[in-house]
């Protein structure tokens, strides 16, 4: 990989596993200094931070929960005293349940609308705050039930809609400050949350495969590509997007 990113600062949320980890990875590897939230998982954060450093990388790990505000507060700030103003933010923690609609209760719609919304805005709002006056690149991690729209998933889905809109919002908000915002909308990707949650094989994969026009799930790799290419100066004149990397469904 080119090191197209060569002396800007990365910030990825929920980075210790998944598509947060390889994230993490491809940053690294295109030459940014990466400070790797997580909110329970210090092993497996700091797992890719070593890696990092053994490729030659810069970074470092950060606890948070980005749903509440002080420990936001303490991410960004420790963030900018390890490696200085931010360039590129990628709001990638979350959380999935899948419930029918009489399975839906207060307590489920707050815990996915309390880190899926409410934290994204919370970390970009500090983050923006923190960031180079050059400008930059926020990149939220969306998903393609946004638009997708299985049964039993009103909530989560409702959290991604969200995450849609306040991209395109936040494009023109913050386009001033030379700040682009765009969103990626990843497919199926198997990883330990999915399996965690038994997706990795079953009915819902058969579904998935079977409906994708790529006739397959997406690898980490496939989604952390697209985010190094929105965080670089490649998609200088591209904002407010969504970017769906679904294999084709929609």
């Amino acid at each position: 990989m080119t090191r197209k990113l060569e002396g800007k600062v990365a910030l990825v949320t929920g980075a210790s596993k998944g598509i947060g980890a390889e994230i993490a990875l491809e940053l690294a590897a295109a030459g940014a200094a990466v400070v790797v939230n997580y909110s329970t998982s210090k092993e497996g954060a700091d797992r890719v931070v070593a890696e990092i450093e053994k490729n030659g990388g810069r970074a470092v790990t950060v606890q948070a929960n980005v749903a509440k505000p002080e420990e936001v507060r303490g991410l960004v700030a420790a963030a900018k005293e390890a490696f200085g103003p931010l360039d590129i933010l990628v709001n990638n923690a979350g959380v999935y349940e899948f419930a029918p609609l009489d399975g839906i209760t207060p307590e489920h719609f707050h815990r996915h609308f309390d880190l899926n919304v409410l934290g994204l805005l919370l970390v970009s709002q500090e983050a923006v705050r923190a960031f180079n006056e050059r400008g930059g690149s926020i990149i939220n991690i969306s998903s393609g039930v946004s638009t997708i729209a299985p049964a039993n998933t009103a909530v989560y889905t409702a959290t991604k809609a969200s995450v849609d809109a306040i991209t395109m919002v936040l494009a023109k908000e913050l386009a001033p400050r030379k700040i682009r915002v765009n969103a990626v909308n990843p497919g199926m990707v198997v990883t330990e949350g999915v399996q965690s949650a038994g997706f990795a094989e079953g009915a819902m994969r058969d579904w998935i495969e079977a409906t994708t026009p790529l006739g397959r799930v997406g690898k980490v790799q496939e989604i952390a590509g697209p985010v190094v290419f929105l965080a670089s100066d490649d998609a200088s004149y591209i904002t407010g997007e969504t970017l769906h990397v679904t294999g084709g469904l929609r």
